[in-house]
C-alpha cells in the first residue's frame, strides 16, 4: 500500500512533469506570446492537490496561509516558474468530505472550500487514474495550447474592436481568474449578438471567444 509520503512524491512528480510539458510547448511560441502565458507570467504559484471523490489539482496565484498542523508544502521550480505544492483532504478541510461528486467533479464547490477564485488551471483526475508521466505531459501540453490560443483570441478581439478594449480586458481578466459566467456576461456586453450565450451551465469560454470573434468579423465587414 502506498504511504502518504509516496503519494505526495508521486503528486509532486506529476505537477513537475505537467509544468515541464507546459514550458516545452511554450518554447515554440514567440518571445512575446510566451511572456504572456498565464503560468509563466505569474509571480507566485501555489498548486493545491485536493482529495475528494476525485483528485483535484488547482493552480492559483492567490496566497494561501503557511502550512500548519498536518499540512504539507513542497516547493519546486523549473526555469522561471516556481511553485509550492500543497495537500488538502477532509482531515484538513472537513467540508471537503461533504461535497457530492456522484455526478462528476464539483469544480466550483471545491474551489469555494479552498477559498480561491484566481485559478490558472483546475484539473480533475478520476478514480483509478494514475499520475503517470504520460498523463502529465498530455495535460501540460494541452493546457499550454489552450492558454496560447486564448491569449491570441483576446489580442485579435482588441484589434478588431478597439472601442470595446476595456471590456475585452475585463473579459481576459475573468478568463485568467477562471470565471466562465463573468466571461459570458462580458461577451454579451461587448456584442448584442451574443444574448443567447448560456449562463447556466455557462457556455465554454473557448466557444464564447469563437462566437465573439465571429461577431467582431461581421461588424468589421458591415
Amino acid at each position: 500500500m502506498d504511504t502518504p509520503e509516496a503519494m505526495r512524491a508521486a503528486m509532486a512528480a506529476y505537477v513537475r512533469g505537467l509544468h515541464q510539458a507546459y514550458l516545452d510547448a511554450a518554447d515554440l511560441l514567440t518571445p512575446g506570446d510566451r511572456a504572456r502565458m498565464p503560468l509563466i507570467s505569474a509571480d507566485e504559484v501555489t498548486v493545491a492537490a485536493i482529495g475528494t471523490r476525485v483528485l483535484h489539482v488547482i493552480a492559483t496565484t492567490q496566497a494561501l496561509p503557511a502550512p500548519r498542523g498536518q499540512e504539507v508544502g513542497i516547493t519546486d521550480a523549473l526555469e522561471d516558474l516556481q511553485w509550492t505544492l500543497r495537500f488538502y483532504d477532509p482531515v484538513i478541510i472537513p467540508a471537503l468530505g461533504l461535497i457530492d461528486e456522484s455526478e462528476g467533479p464539483a469544480f466550483d464547490e471545491v474551489r469555494r472550500q479552498l477559498g480561491v477564485s484566481d485559478v490558472l488551471y483546475h484539473l480533475a483526475v478520476p478514480p483509478g487514474s494514475s499520475l503517470t508521466p504520460h498523463h502529465a505531459q498530455h495535460a501540460g501540453t494541452g493546457l499550454a495550447h489552450g492558454h496560447a490560443s486564448a491569449v491570441r483570441d483576446f489580442d485579435s478581439l482588441r484589434a478588431k474592436m478597439p472601442q470595446r478594449a476595456s471590456l475585452i480586458d475585463e473579459m481576459q481578466a475573468a478568463w485568467f481568474a477562471g470565471l466562465p459566467r463573468a466571461q459570458v456576461l462580458l461577451a454579451r456586453a461587448i456584442s448584442a449578438d451574443l444574448d443567447d450565450l448560456s449562463l447556466e451551465p455557462p457556455t465554454d469560454p473557448a466557444d464564447v471567444r469563437k462566437r465573439l470573434l465571429s461577431a467582431a468579423a461581421g461588424g468589421a465587414r458591415s
